[in-house]
């Protein structure tokens, strides 16, 4: 009974070994890249001195979004 047990909790590495398979391979180290920050602010620096309407459209954006929610809300709770 104990021996059932024992089996269903039994690790990977056990369960390997006791079928007489070799152990897992470590896998390698997967290196994150590292993000060049200055290149990156220059990259967006030079976007914007591009295209200086840019940040207007997001913040135009932003406000026509809130002003939306601010509508749904009133209309969903009938505040007015």
């Amino acid at each position: 009974m104990y021996w059932y047990a024992s089996v269903l909790i039994m690790g990977e590495a056990k369960r390997r070994k006791n079928l007489g398979i070799p152990p897992r391979e470590k896998t390698k180290d997967i290196k994150v890249p590292q993000l060049d920050k200055k290149a990156i602010q220059q990259k967006v620096r030079s976007t914007l001195y591009k295209y200086p309407i840019i940040p207007f459209l997001f913040y135009g954006a932003a406000i026509l979004i809130l002003i939306g929610g601010l509508i749904y809300v009133f209309k969903s709770f009938k505040i007015a």
